[in-house]
């Protein structure tokens, strides 16, 4: 990924030049478990920042939401409270409607695609609006396609999610998505979703499929259909509170360390889709393919209801990226 300039601003609010040669140990947290790619990278990324700026600047990670939920993190970022985070980047929506764009249902026909726009144009407005709120998004992982599990039976058109009790994560794209499907949609905080499931709260939930392995849903969950409704991406994410502390130079490796081990968890997850699928088989699940066309458009019309919440330069953005080769 394209390396952009960086700030000179480095002294910040504390104006001292002793940063650029004292340790900084800089908590990063998440909430997906220690198997997940997420982290498996970010252990690499702490390690390569750790040994280019020889130990002045170390991250120090935090799984399974030890530092709080990713509203919670998203908070203490923007306060300095959390130094760092990787966010799956629609928890931004609160603080700005417009990060909603990451949720667009259908965006992308491929990784590629996605993976061009948020490399590009559409990723540096984000990274924009971002500093807005005093965060510095440092590169752009991913969650990937999420897909739908439940308990009731295959699903392979958007009739087949009717009044279907669904989880899905706390934003309004997701709820608005799910409801023009004709499922019955909820939120609920990930920690609790397992134990949900487990009682019979909810019939489905929808989850690309390396957190429906990490997280061992196949325990609680019979079916997996390959909706791919959304491609969401990762924020590796710092407050600016303390990446202006940070000297330049350090700030250079930090961005390198980024975008390379961004790269990487991106082959990650791919690899993980490829044997994933067979392997939540072999833990009895069935999964099943869908009538894509028929599911695109059905949500035409979230497309048409978000036009003027995004805004037209970042719709714009989606649609020349989509329909690049």
């Amino acid at each position: 990924m394209k390396i952009r300039a960086l700030s000179l601003a480095m002294f910040g609010v504390l104006g001292c030049a002793s940063a650029s040669v004292q340790a900084m140990d800089i908590k990063l947290g998440h909430v997906l478990a220690p198997t997940h790619s997420w982290h498996i990278a970010a252990e690499g990324f702490a390690e390569e920042v750790s040994d280019a700026t020889q130990g002045r600047v170390n991250f120090q990670l935090f799984p399974s939401g030890q530092l709080g939920n990713e509203k919670t993190m998203v908070e203490g970022m923007q306060i300095g409270s959390v130094p760092a985070g990787l966010i799956g980047c629609s928890s931004f929506d609160p603080l700005d409607a417009r990060f909603g764009i990451v949720e667009l249902p259908y965006s992308w026909d491929s990784r590629e695609q996605a993976y061009a726009a948020y490399d590009g144009e559409l990723g540096a407005a984000l990274e924009d609006l971002a500093e807005q709120y005093n965060m510095k998004i440092l590169g752009w992982w991913e969650l990937g396609f999420r897909h739908v599990t439940n308990n009731k039976g295959p699903i392979t058109t958007p009739e087949d999610l009717a009044g279907l009790k669904i989880r899905v994560t706390p934003n309004r794209m997701r709820l608005d998505t799910f409801t023009a499907l004709g499922a019955s949609p909820a939120p609920l905080a990930f920690g609790e979703l397992y134990s949900a499931l487990q009682q019979g709260v909810f019939d489905a939930q929808e989850n690309p499929l390396s957190i429906i392995d990490s997280s061992s849903f196949y325990e609680v969950q019979d079916y997996v259909s390959l909706t791919g409704h959304v491609w969401v991406p990762a924020c590796l994410t710092m407050s600016q509170h303390v990446w202006q502390r940070i000297s330049e130079e350090d700030q250079q490796a930090v961005q390198q360390a980024a975008e390379h081990w961004a790269n990487e968890q991106r082959a990650m997850a791919q690899q993980d889709d490829e044997r994933l699928a067979a392997e939540l088989e072999s833990h009895g699940m069935q999964i099943n393919e869908v009538d894509l066309p028929a599911f695109r458009d059905a949500v035409q019309g979230v497309w048409a209801d978000y036009e003027e919440v995004f805004g037209t330069e970042l719709m714009d953005l989606v649609r020349q990226y989509q329909q690049a080769p």
